[in-house]
């Protein structure tokens, strides 16, 4: 009986679920499969709550053995080159050692990255752990200030903070930096209705992936906790205390966040894989990358579109997951030499979390739109979050 060697490169949610998929089609198959997942990192980033070290010291990096099933080796390696006529991948250890790794199957998970600004246009960027730390660092700093200032505007000057950017990261991050600030300028003996959130959004709504209706209860759940919503608004720079808008106006801030979004993982353009123009893994309705088996890839990394609506996936985690589970059985038919299932688009539905046991649901079915606000919602998102990591 031949043994089956899976790697799968990256180990964000969408890698930790095609592993585990890979990991259960031993029995289908009837042969022993040998997982192996690779990833820079040496614990699992759970990206989906980048906003909580913002906002409080909630721990958002997993040890990989608490997450993967015994069965699934890790490595602790960045991925440099994928030889699929040799099918072995190259990588450099934690240490700069170059090693490979041969395999019958592949799975390319490499993931997004969060889009950076330049470094001189100021702010801090919420991007990793380390970023999401020195905006906590900075508004705490930044209310303790405020609490000894005697000048009233430097004290509201300090007591503002802007995100700039209102997808669903800068949508959730402002809801809870509102709701952390107004609670720490309670504790030093301010009023924290003098706590001002803005959100600048360069769209003329929010939510533009759904109805109007949506973007309202979003704008009104975000002004209960102190946000403003500036739309059709882009910042530019933040420098010495003012932020610079296209507009040519600016915002006196003690505190800039950059939330613009997420880009393909940019260490695909140097794996030698075919890439979209803008940088996303080509695959087929199968996930295959060039239409080769045993070679696929998933998730925001991959541009994948169903071969019936042309609609494509969006870079959201609860597609990827879907994706992971239909790849097991596109795998494990084209081992078996069989017509492998082709993808087929999610039902459109988005989830958002507002703090506070508050959240926002929305799906659209039979052409009518279905919305959930409160504590169900609040429940359903975070069965989301932890579902992404294998905690459920």
């Amino acid at each position: 009986m031949k043994e089956v060697r899976c790697v799968v490169v990256g180990g964000g949610h969408v890698g930790l679920h095609a592993a585990k998929e890979l990991g259960k089609s031993a029995k289908e198959l009837g042969r022993t499969i040998r997982v192996t997942l690779i990833d820079k990192e040496p614990n699992h980033i759970r990206k989906v709550l980048l906003f909580r070290p913002a906002v409080g010291r909630e721990r958002i990096d997993l040890p990989w053995s608490s997450l993967l099933p015994k069965h699934i080796q890790f490595v602790h390696g960045t991925v440099t080159a994928i030889g699929s006529g040799e099918k072995h991948v190259q990588y450099l250890d934690s240490s700069g050692n170059e090693h490979h790794l041969d395999y019958d199957i592949l799975v390319l998970t490499a993931g997004s990255v969060v889009k950076r600004p330049n470094q001189d246009l100021g702010g801090i960027a919420l991007t990793d752990i380390n970023s999401g730390i020195a905006i906590r660092e900075k508004w705490r700093t930044n209310i303790s200030k405020a609490a000894v200032e005697f000048n009233p505007q430097e004290r509201m000057r300090l007591l503002t903070a802007a995100v700039a950017g209102a997808g669903i990261s800068g949508i959730e991050t402002a809801a809870e930096l509102g709701l952390a600030m107004r609670s720490e300028a309670a504790e030093h003996g301010l009023d924290p209705n003098q706590v001002r959130i803005y959100l600048l959004n360069a769209n003329h709504r929010l939510f533009m992936e759904g109805p109007d209706k949506v973007g309202r209860k979003l704008q009104s759940l975000l002004t209960d906790y102190g946000v403003t919503v500036f739309h059709k608004h882009v910042a530019l720079r933040e420098k010495g205390g003012e932020l610079s808008l296209q507009d040519g106006r600016s915002l006196p801030v003690g505190l800039c966040i950059w939330t613009l979004g997420l880009e393909p993982n940019p260490i695909l353009r140097s794996l030698g894989v075919p890439l979209t123009a803008d940088g996303r893994v080509q695959v087929d309705e199968c996930y295959r990358i060039g239409g080769e088996a045993g070679l696929y890839s998933i998730g925001d990394c991959a541009r994948i579109v169903d071969p019936v609506t042309g609609h494509e996936d969006p870079m959201t985690c609860k597609e990827g997951i879907v994706q992971a589970r239909r790849l097991r059985k596109i795998v494990i038919a084209d081992i078996e030499g069989r017509p492998a299932p082709a993808h087929k688009e999610l039902l459109n539905f988005f989830c958002i979390g507002m703090g506070a046991e508050r959240g926002l649901l929305w799906t659209r079915k039979w052409g009518v739109d279905f919305l959930i606000t409160g504590k169900l919602a609040w429940r359903i998102k975070n069965y989301g979050w932890d579902a992404a990591s294998l905690l459920r």
